[in-house]
């Protein structure tokens, strides 16, 4: 029998899902224990197989709680998902971070977001957020620019990216849900979605969140799974600081750098010390961030000679943000 249609069975849940699976005989005791799941299990098995097939065509793995590889934070949940869909790869135990807060985010903490994020990335760990709008964003993208991991959980089914103008975004993250193909964003998923980032976290960090957030409940799960909660403090008057000040004066520990991040969790990585770049230096630098390419192209993309272009690479070089790599190309450090 496919474990993927006991998991979309409606009633099966996690713990009744891998009792029936512990069974010799999963058929039959489905039909004595859940007579009212056996009817419709014909219906489920054809949608376990759509699922397989579309999982197929989009590149995404099915990983189901009954399987080996099902990572061990989420197992541990009140009440796990019972598959997960996954898009790239989920972060080593052990070494990701969360990093949330409201999606109406200020300036400022847009960019310390991003430059946590960064700071973070480029220190080898992998940041998870929520894909959402605000501080989500900024995490992934700083963590990009990290050059290292990111994963993105979704309050929606992979191929119903939410918000929609995120989708070039989730082309470039790591993405994982628990929901079906075809499933759109709806309230009550954002907190079930918020579960999954503790999960697979080590530790939560909370930017900026008002007192009402989806971002403090994350935190709650984090404290609830005996993660650490951490978060970034900030004016007492600010509405959207609110939350946050109040997790430090509960006890979550104050974050003002990805330093502080990593030597509160014991991380021995450093980030990166900020480097000046001109503006031209910018330009070059962001089209090297995403792939290696030679110095004709680049100076094409650019609109400048090659000499030009050849004289900036080795500056950034030097500032140990380029490097050479075999065929004359050039790739991001």
């Amino acid at each position: 029998m496919d474990p993927l249609a006991l998991a979309l069975l409606p009633g099966i849940g996690p713990k009744r899902l891998l009792e029936l699976l512990a069974e010799e005989n999963p058929l039959l005791s489905l039909k004595e224990r859940f007579p009212q799941a056996a009817v419709v299990l014909p219906q489920a098995e054809r949608e376990a197989e759509g699922e397989r097939r579309r999982a197929e065509a989009m590149g995404v793995r099915i990983l189901g709680l009954w399987e080996e590889a099902f990572p061990e934070g989420l197992r541990r949940l009140p009440q796990p998902p019972t598959h997960l869909y996954l898009k790239g790869e989920l972060p080593e135990e052990g070494k990701a971070v969360a990093i949330v807060g409201t999606r109406k985010a200020s300036a400022w903490a847009l960019s310390f977001a991003r430059k946590l994020a960064r700071g973070l990335s480029e220190a080898g760990l992998c940041v998870v957020s929520g894909l959402a709008r605000g501080v989500d964003r900024e995490a992934h993208l700083g963590a990009l620019e990290g050059g290292g991991s990111t994963l993105g959980v979704l309050g929606s089914a992979l191929d119903r990216i939410y918000p929609p103008e995120h989708r070039e975004l989730a082309r470039k993250v790591a993405l994982v849900s628990e929901f079906p193909f075809g499933t759109g964003p709806k309230p009550e998923f954002f907190p079930r979605r918020n579960r999954i980032i503790a999960g697979l976290s080590r530790a939560v960090i909370v930017v900026e969140a008002p007192l009402e957030s989806g971002a403090l409940i994350t935190a709650r799960h984090a404290l609830e799974l005996g993660k650490e909660v951490l978060a970034v403090p900030g004016r007492p008057t600010d509405e959207n600081s609110l939350g946050t000040n109040r997790l430090i004066q509960d006890g979550a520990y104050p974050v003002l750098s990805a330093e502080d991040v990593l030597s509160y969790l014991g991380f021995s990585g450093k980030p990166k010390k900020a480097v000046e770049l001109s503006q031209e230096e910018e330009g070059l630098y962001a089209l090297l961030r995403q792939g290696e390419a030679l110095p004709e192209d680049l100076a094409q993309a650019l609109g400048v000679p090659a000499e030009k272009v050849l004289s900036l690479l080795t500056l950034l070089e030097l500032k140990g943000l380029a490097q050479a790599l075999p065929g004359g190309r050039y790739g991001a450090l």
